[in-house]
Order: C-alpha cells, then structure tokens, then sequence
C-alpha cells in the first residue's frame, strides 16, 4: 500500500488529499520509507529532512481534517535540488566547502510551494555548483540512474530526476544552465521543462541581466509539471525578466483535449556534423509519427547554425570564473579536477571573446525566432544517445553506437544548450527505450513566454503512448 501511494502522480494525490481518502502523513511517512530503501543504491540524496518532513505534514493533516483552506500542494512531498537555497536546511551546492552551509531563507521557487502547501522531503545531489551533465562530486560520491546502476544519471540535476523516476517523490525542484534538467529527465524517463527565461524568478542569480540558468520543474507527468508552474510562476522584484510576465492557467492547457490539426512542427534530428544512435533515431522517428498522428504537419528544418556549444561555454564558463576563483584558490585540495579545468578554461576567454559570444547569442534568438514564425514548435531529440557509463568523465569521450568521439558536450546534448541562450522554452518527454533499455527523450521547443501552448502539445503527445505505466525495477 506504501508503495502504492508512492508511484501515485501529484495531481491524484492533490485530488485524494481533497477527498480526504488518504492523509499528507500517510503520503509522507510512505515517501519517506522508500527513500531510506532506495537511497543507498541510487545516491540521490544528500539531505533527508525525515523529522521536519512528518512534522509539516501532521500540520497539513489538520489543516485538511478542520476544513482550512487548501494551497495547489496541500500535502504533497518535493525535494529540492542542493544547488537552490533552502531556509534552515543545509545547501551544500554540492561541494565540501559548502557541506555545512544553512541558508536563512528560501529561494523564490521553495517558498513559493511551501505557500501552497508542499512538504520538503529533503536536498537532492548535484555535481559542484551544477557545473556539468554528470552527478557526482567528492562531497556524496556518485549518482546512478533510476533505471541501471552501471550508468550515470545524468547532470546536473541528476539527484532530482532519479528520486522522480523511482517513485520517491512526485515533484522536484530542479536547475538548468545548459540542460541539467532536460539531460537527466531524458536519462531516466521524466517529464523536464526548461521554461522561458522569466516565467519563473531565479532570486538566487547573480547577473539577473544577461542570465542563462533557470529553477525548474521536474516531474512524471505533464500534468504535474503544470501544477509546479502553476505554483512558482509570476513576477518578483528579485528577477527583472519576470517583472509582468502573466501567469495564464496551467492546469487547464495540461489537460489532454483536442488534436494538432491546423499546426506545424518544424523537425531536425542534429546539427551538421553531430552524430546520432540508431536507437534515438528511431525513437525520433517513432515521435514525429505520433505528432503527424494527432493532426500535426511536420517539415524538416537545417540545423546550421545550432553547433553552439564554443559560445555558450564563453558565457558560462566566464560567470563560473568570476564567481568560483577565489574559493578555488582557497579550498584547491577539496575541489574536483573536472571542476578546476573547467574554471582554468574560462581564463582562456577574453573580454572581446565574451562580447562576440554575446552577439552571438543575440544572432542565434533571431534564427530561432525566425523558425518559430514558420511553425509553432520545433522538435529534435533530447541527446543523442542513452544514458552514459557510472564512470563517464566529462573530459573523456563519448561512443555513440561504437564509434568514438572527443569532447562530450556538443556530441550528447548539442541541442539543449541553445535554448538557454535564447530564453525559448523547452521540454523533455520520455518517448521509448534504446535497446539497452534504457529511456530515450522528445525534445520540444515553444515561442517565447509561450509555455503554456508547449504544455499543451506535451500534454497530448504524453497522452497518446502507454509509457507513464513503466516504471524502473
């Protein structure tokens, strides 16, 4: 019965808790135990917060018995990934200087579901400052996916998308820079959206301004990611994207009415030059005849242009090397290799270097714009291949069906980096499994702030596959 509850979807939990069928301190003790099981193979977590968990929900319990209000959450469990900001529960960013780190405040994104009634379950694993596709750190060891123990979960938010996978918890709060949480979404067969840059505030961000990363929603279903949007959506003034950006009706547009018919998705399977597997080309095959299927019409587009992964390093490496070179200085011997080189890298950026990439970035929102104003949404796949080995090493190499190439990165997600630049939403939806069993994502991109019409479309391709009854042994 535990167990029964803990492979129940956030929406069905809402509605039982309303029903009063079943109680937050059952949802949450269940949760609880299967965390505790789960966590010494999985490594998912770094903080279980278990006492103040069962305390929060003992109050939710009442708050449902005595007939009080009830927020979108009331009672249902989240974690959070260790990388966004927890009041009175340690985080670590997900490295040893920072091990005993306690926040006095929350981020924007867990206050905003602590209103609305969720229950903190505890801080979810992530590499050192969410600085790479793969989930591991000297700090907690390695992470491993939901669905095999010899391979990674993917990063950065790795912890987040395998405690979703197995059934630990329904929602969680994710990061993404780059991918992190589409890549590990993809990796273990959950629903992750990267909304457009604004829709959610990011408190936590240094350069709000000229900001690529996100605080997202991780979940299993569509429905549910719309119940997080829902939720940490509308305007802060910690965030000046977000100042009167609307908050239209999520749960409505998740609802899986209607067909494609009248609409166009514009498709790529890579950019020039990035190869592909047999098994995601087949998958991505598969998912555009389930879209043609629902009425949509589907035109090829050239992914020139979209091999971008030098500029968004020259962004991104540089924010990491003004933010991390002093604690790298001071805290060497604590820190990982992959880490360092990463900052050492960025030192190789000039100022006119970081300009251009600016430019380019500019350059590359007009070329998506441009695709957009021919069709609503664009589709490609998640990574190019299934998940990578436990012991991948970012700096290593990659094979993808037997043949052997440098440098990770721009070989395995070439296209969840571009949208980050240019602030367009974007999704990961499970869409089938490789032959080594493991699951495969449908990548979606929408119009700008237009999130709810790609939950729309997410929704009804989620609906017409069997896939939300898999679940990893």
């Amino acid at each position: 019965m535990d167990d029964d509850l803990c492979l129940l979807s956030a929406a069905e939990l809402r509605a039982r808790i309303v029903r009063k069928d079943i109680s937050p301190v059952e949802i949450t003790r269940a949760v609880l135990e299967r965390a505790e099981r789960l966590q010494p193979v999985l490594n998912c977590f770094i903080t279980l917060c278990g006492d103040e968990a069962m305390a929060q929900a003992r109050i939710t319990e009442r708050e449902v018995m005595t007939g009080q209000p009830l927020g979108l959450l009331h009672g249902i469990p989240f974690t959070v990934k260790d990388i966004v900001n927890t009041r009175g529960v340690r985080t670590t960013f997900g490295a040893l200087p920072f091990k005993d780190n306690v926040p006095d405040q929350d981020a924007v994104a867990v206050a905003r579901l602590r209103a609305q009634g969720g229950i903190l379950l505890g801080k979810t694993t992530t590499p050192e400052f969410g600085t790479k596709c793969l989930t591991d750190s000297p700090l907690f060891g390695r992470t491993r996916n939901a669905w095999s123990d010899a391979r990674s979960s993917g990063g950065s938010s790795g912890g987040a998308a395998v405690a979703v996978a197995s059934g630990i918890a329904p929602l969680a709060i994710a990061t993404d820079g780059g991918g992190s949480t589409r890549i590990p979404a993809a990796c273990n067969g959950v629903v992750g959206l990267k909304q457009s840059n604004g829709v959610i505030p990011h408190s936590q961000v240094q350069d709000a301004f000229g900001n690529q990363t996100y605080v997202t929603p991780m979940t299993r279903t569509v429905a549910d990611t719309a119940l997080m949007m829902q939720a940490m959506s509308g305007e802060d003034p910690s965030d000046p994207w977000s100042i009167g950006v609307p908050v239209p009706d999520y749960l409505d547009v998740s609802v899986p009415r209607g067909d494609l018919r009248g609409k166009k998705i514009l498709f790529c399977l890579s950019p020039p030059g990035r190869p592909v597997s047999s098994d995601v080309v087949h998958a991505f095959k598969a998912s555009l005849d389930r879209l043609a299927g629902l009425g949509a019409e589907l035109e090829e587009f050239s992914g020139e242009g979209f091999d971008i992964e030098p500029i968004w390093r020259a962004v991104n490496h540089t924010a990491w090397l003004t933010r991390f070179e002093k604690l790298a200085a001071d805290h060497k011997n604590d820190l990982s290799e992959t880490f360092l080189k990463q900052l050492a890298l960025a030192s190789k950026v000039s100022g006119v270097d970081f300009q251009q990439a600016m430019f380019d970035r500019t350059a590359l929102f007009r070329r998506v714009q441009s695709l957009l104003a021919q069709g609503n949404w664009l589709a490609m796949p998640t990574l190019t291949r299934t998940a990578l080995p436990i012991d991948q090493d970012l700096f290593g190499t990659i094979d993808i069906d037997g043949q052997i190439f440098d440098s990770v990165r721009p070989h395995w997600f070439p296209w969840t980096m571009p949208f980050n630049m240019t602030g367009h939403p974007a999704i990961s939806l499970p869409c089938g499994f490789g032959r080594d069993g493991l699951p495969i994502g449908l990548h979606l991109v929408g119009g700008f702030r237009a999130d709810a019409e790609l939950l729309h479309v997410s929704a009804l391709f989620e609906a017409s596959s069997d896939l939300l009854g898999r679940w990893p042994a």
